[in-house]
């Protein structure tokens, strides 16, 4: 009855004008001449929760904004179990092919243009008794629904049971997608355990533990969380949705034995009370922490010790062995992710709406990042990277020199108010106390007081000695807060000028232009990638060396070419929004 009333309920939608009707003759003559294979529509779906029980009643509510896309479209929906890739197609939840007005290919899609939704209901369903991770899919299809222009996704889980997780891992264990995991307060992998998370799998963090919740991986465990692009692994709050917040729980911890420079070689991680179990470093920079692959960890960065907050993913001396891929972390209260030391790598990192800075770096860290991405919107955070090299002591060795490849910056311009960290010096690169490093091929658009900040004299010498170096930097519209102008001095600081103008150091390639991305802003749906002409694409930007880890195809600046690599597996949607 419910899937009999929704799809009527769409009919009447679009007898009553929220949709717009078109034939297909009609639909052609406007169509004539024009290859329609992108739309400046902005979309998303998302459900009443993240995980039921069989059984349940699923609601699931979309937001359409055409942002003046006329064109002509069909569109459909489904649901997708990610276990066998089935689809049930909504709302009359059929194994045939229908669009949302439950017409069949046979009977032909209803032709329409893209109405202007908000937080309306799509779908309302019963949950299906199969185990593991689902999607809510919403298509928008050119005319004759053949060719999918643009695609909304949500995941959820069906479980049929949950499982309370506190106190310490000794042994190895596997968490299933078929159960929900509650962590309360500090959970440690230690002993030689080896926890392994199925994809799709959902972690809860409870807030209010004292003290609060937080999932640790000790230099004598490891972590497998090896999910998929259908089948991202997905720790976070268990708040309702619109009332989760930033620091709802701790957050994701991976502690190794590779190097750092502390003067002892080894150190407590922040935001933890000092113990065997907490500290980080040793010997050995191929060490292994585990694997983390289409991970998402959002709203953590609760505080465990009086001022000082955990990240939502942090890495402690882990090396080079450490897999680190496809990650998310949104709705921080601290840093989004953070590296002590060591000398693991990391690509395809999305940081969104986090508080405090969004890729952070000490204590000699020497790894690779390449392809990522930060986002701030109106809750503010800080800097896009920030990096010393020892708070303590600028001189100390190893050097913190990480390398970073293929990253865009966009900021909240001149939206500015005081983060959980420093208040002052929020640029999109940040770098300080003897920091080095190589910086190339990115774009830091919209950040509050600049684009590039160097301070402080140690690391101004590494600047003399090559310790840091940039090659291929597009700056835009940062500095608002200040009233800075579209300039080369005025994207950057005072005593960074010299650097950028090739009279000091290293600096090649730094440009002042628009890098003409598509929807930066779109929040909830944002795409980075460049439009055509952008400055993106040029040719004179370095390519990445070929090192068995960069990927020397990446020959543009920024995180994206013509690919959104963040599709499917990542959650945009602000918290605002869904309520």
């Amino acid at each position: 009855m419910a899937l009999a009333l929704m799809t009527a309920a769409l009919q009447a939608a679009g007898r009553q004008g929220r949709f717009a009707y078109l034939t297909a003759d009609e639909a052609r003559r406007e169509l004539a001449g024009i290859d329609q294979f992108e739309t400046t529509a902005a979309m998303w779906v998302w459900t009443d929760k993240y995980v039921y029980r069989p059984g349940e009643t699923l609601t699931a509510r979309w937001t359409i904004r055409p942002h003046n896309d006329f064109f002509p479209y069909t569109i459909v929906a489904y649901r997708q179990n990610n276990q066998t890739g089935e689809k049930t197609f909504l709302p009359q939840a059929t194994a045939e092919a229908t669009d949302i007005f439950g017409n069949t290919v046979a009977q032909g899609f209803q032709i329409t243009r893209l109405p202007s939704i908000e937080k309306e209901v799509l779908v309302q369903v019963p949950v299906p008794n199969e185990l593991g991770m689902h999607t809510i899919v919403v298509q928008v299809r050119d005319f004759t629904g053949t060719r999918v222009v643009k695609s909304a996704y949500f995941k959820f889980g069906v479980v049929d049971g949950e499982v309370s997780v506190s106190g310490n891992i000794d042994s190895s264990t596997t968490w299933t997608n078929t159960k929900l995991y509650r962590i309360r307060g500090p959970v440690f992998v230690r002993n030689n355990a080896v926890l392994t998370i199925e994809p799709g799998t959902f972690v809860i963090g409870e807030p209010g533990s004292q003290p609060p919740s937080v999932l640790v991986i000790t230099r004598s465990g490891r972590i497998i969380a090896n999910g998929t692009r259908s089948r991202p692994i997905i720790m976070t709050s268990s708040q309702p949705f619109g009332q989760r917040k930033p620091g709802d729980w701790g957050g994701l911890i991976l502690l190794g034995r590779a190097t750092n420079n502390w003067p002892t070689g080894e150190g407590p991680i922040e935001g933890l009370v000092d113990s065997p179990d907490t500290r980080y470093g040793g010997t050995d920079d191929t060490h292994d922490c585990g694997t983390l692959r289409y991970v998402r960890v959002e709203f953590a960065g609760a505080e465990l010790q009086p001022g000082s907050e955990v990240n939502g993913i942090t890495w402690g001396s882990c090396g080079t062995r450490t897999i680190s891929e496809y990650l998310q972390v949104t709705y921080g209260f601290d840093d989004a992710f953070e590296w002590f030391g060591g000398t693991n790598n990391a690509k395809y990192l999305v940081a969104t709406y986090t508080r405090d800075d969004y890729f952070d770096g000490q204590i000699g860290w020497r790894g690779k990042v390449q392809h990522a991405v930060a986002l701030v919107n109106a809750d503010n955070g800080n800097r896009g990277i920030e990096m010393d090299n020892n708070e303590t002591n600028h001189a100390l060795r190893p050097l913190s020199a990480p390398q970073f490849y293929n990253v865009t910056f966009v900021g909240v311009g001149d939206r500015f108010t005081q983060s959980v960290d420093e208040g002052t010096g929020v640029a999109a690169i940040f770098l300080r106390r003897g920091s080095g490093g190589r910086y190339n091929n990115i774009v830091a658009y919209n950040w509050v007081t600049a684009g590039i900040d160097v301070r402080d004299t140690r690391t101004l010498e590494n600047l003399d000695s090559r310790d840091l170096t940039m090659n291929g930097v597009i700056l835009w519209d940062n500095g608002k807060s200040a009233g800075r102008a579209n300039t080369l001095d005025d994207q950057v600081t005072p005593g960074t000028r010299p650097f950028v103008r090739g009279e000091r150091g290293e600096a090649r390639n730094i440009v002042v232009a628009d890098p003409m991305l598509r929807r930066p802003f779109e929040y909830s749906d944002p795409d980075f990638r460049p439009r055509l002409g952008s400055p993106v694409f040029r040719a004179n930007w370095v390519q990445p060396p070929d090192d068995g880890f960069f990927d020397q195809w990446a020959v543009w600046s920024g995180a994206f070419g013509d690919v959104n690599w963040t599709e499917e597996w990542t959650n945009f949607i602000q918290e605002e929004d869904l309520r």
